[in-house]
C-alpha cells in the first residue's frame, strides 16, 4: 500500500510503445552509418567557419550548437526579430534563461540542412549583424554600444 501511494511512484507512467519503437528505429539508423553525423559534423563546421568570417562573438565550442553572443537582452530581441523579417527563425536567450550579460541568439544546426540554407542564414544574419553594427566588434564594444 505505501509503494503504491508514495510519491514516486504516483507519477511514474511507461513510455508509450510508439515512443519506444520510434527510439529503436533512430538507434538502427545511427548504428548502420555515420554519414548523418559526418553531416552534422560537415555543417557545424561551416556555420562556425561562416559566422566567424563575417565578424560575430561566439561561443567556444564544436558542437551545432553555435551561440552567436550579443551580451544585450534587447539587441537579442531585436536581432531575433530582424532575423525573422529575413526570413529566419532564430530565438534570442536572455536573463533568466541565461547569466545575466550573456544574452545570445541560439543557432542550431542539422544534418537536414543543406549548405544552400546556411549560405541563406548566413546572408541573412551578415544582414542584420551590419543593421545593428555589431560586425567585428568585440565584447567590450558590443557591451559600450548596448550596455548588458
Amino acid at each position: 500500500m505505501c509503494r503504491q501511494r508514495a510519491r514516486p511512484y504516483l507519477f511514474s507512467n511507461t513510455i508509450a510503445p510508439v515512443v519506444v519503437s520510434g527510439v529503436l528505429k533512430v538507434m538502427e539508423i545511427l548504428n548502420a552509418s555515420t554519414e548523418r553525423r559526418d553531416k552534422l559534423e560537415k555543417n557545424a563546421a561551416y556555420w562556425r567557419k561562416g559566422l566567424t568570417e563575417a565578424g560575430f562573438v561566439l561561443r567556444e565550442g564544436d558542437t551545432p550548437i553555435v551561440p552567436v553572443m550579443l551580451f544585450n537582452a534587447k539587441l537579442s530581441q531585436d536581432f531575433s526579430k530582424a532575423l525573422y523579417d529575413e526570413g529566419i527563425y532564430a530565438i534570442g536567450f536572455f536573463f533568466p534563461v541565461v547569466p545575466q550579460g550573456q544574452a545570445r541568439i541560439r543557432t542550431q544546426i542539422s544534418a537536414g540542412h543543406e549548405i544552400h540554407h546556411l549560405d541563406r542564414a548566413l546572408d541573412a544574419f551578415t544582414k542584420v549583424g551590419k543593421k545593428f553594427n555589431i560586425l567585428g566588434k568585440t565584447k567590450q564594444d558590443i557591451i559600450q554600444m548596448y550596455g548588458v
